[in-house]
């Protein structure tokens, strides 16, 4: 199928990855290639906030900090003063079986870094590394709660994308569920292992969609994206759980997601973003395993969502991802920065 700005016609796409339908629609958009954030995030003035080191007290309690009880550290993991869920609550002693249950969880924030001024995309590559393994060591202590079921890291950047606080930081969810959109997506890679035998994403690689490769892992741009310019980074090796990563693998993967986010900001006017770690269920069954498989989406902020997307839960892509991906992968990365 020629499917790229040669071709301005229209096409629905199956998402099979969450079962869904994407359209893609040329004529809506410029040229891939002119594609610009209208509402670049700020640069981080030199500012002092709750965040920065040495207004530790400003903060709701710290969970842990890397490296432990340094004064000088890199990274804090803490609660977050304004929780989603509660972890005062009584913790649900059995499987949620019906409508209404206790808002029993956890809300962490990742401090990412002691400087204000200083972004994720700004850490080199073993910092980025380090950033994961907050993560992965958060979410084995989690995990130690029966009542837990899912766990998603995820990352605002710049207040159009959520974010209330412009010093760099990500956040920890830990639900007593298993959200909808998880069970879809591990519903729709089960049929496919069904069917062929074969984990759906160890087989996602298509050379029209790669952006960059490194040694285990690679990023590209889906096949039915959801949203223009979307990046997935894929590990090359199955593992179903974020939280097998190890320190190793975690430097390769903060390099390859530093050189996403560089270039996103400079061919895309430093958008406003999303990432998020889709991991299978804390306590998956050993069948589940087998197709389910970790990755990490990142997702600039470039169009609104509207009432189409709300009433339908298709969504309309104005670039095709072949075009993204090879716009993505032509974009020259300065070395010194």
């Amino acid at each position: 199928m020629a499917s790229s700005s040669e071709n301005p016609n229209p096409e629905v796409r199956k998402d099979a990855v969450w079962n869904r339908w994407v359209i893609f629609s040329p004529a809506r958009a410029k040229r891939p290639s002119d594609f610009k954030s209208k509402s670049p995030t700020d640069p981080n003035p030199n500012q002092q906030c709750p965040f920065c080191i040495g207004h530790e007290h400003e903060c709701a309690p710290e969970i842990f900090r890397v490296p432990p009880r340094d004064p000088e550290w890199k990274i804090r993991v803490i609660q977050n003063l304004y929780p989603a869920l509660s972890r005062t609550l009584p913790e649900p002693q059995y499987a949620p079986s019906g409508s209404l249950l206790t808002g029993f969880g956890f809300h962490d924030v990742v401090i990412e870094t002691p400087v204000h001024s200083v972004q994720l995309c700004d850490l080199a590559p073993p910092e980025i590394g380090r950033v994961f393994l907050a993560y992965t060591e958060r979410i084995q202590q989690l995990a130690s709660h029966e009542s837990i079921q899912y766990v998603q890291v995820f990352k605002n950047h710049g207040a159009s994308a959520g974010a209330s606080m412009s010093h760099s930081h990500s956040q920890i969810m830990a639900l007593p569920i298993i959200p909808p959109s998880v069970s879809a997506r591990l519903a729709s890679m089960k049929d496919h292992f069904d069917q062929t035998g074969k984990c759906f994403i160890c087989e996602i690689q298509r050379e029209n969609l790669l952006i960059d490769p490194s040694t285990n892992f690679f990023s590209l741009v889906p096949f039915a994206a959801t949203f223009p310019f979307e990046i997935w980074i894929v590990p090359r090796y199955h593992s179903a759980h974020f939280h097998e990563l190890d320190a190793e693998k975690a430097v390769e993967l903060g390099g390859l997601l530093k050189l996403m986010l560089r270039k996103m900001a400079l061919q895309l006017n430093n958008p406003p973003f999303n990432y998020m770690i889709h991991t299978s269920p804390l306590h998956s069954n050993g069948s589940e395993l087998a197709y389910s498989h970790w990755f990490i989406q990142i997702v600039p902020q470039l169009i609104g969502i509207a009432g189409f997307e709300l009433g339908t839960g298709c969504y309309i892509n104005p670039v095709f991802p072949e075009d993204a991906a090879k716009v993505l992968r032509e974009v020259k990365v300065p070395e010194s920065g």
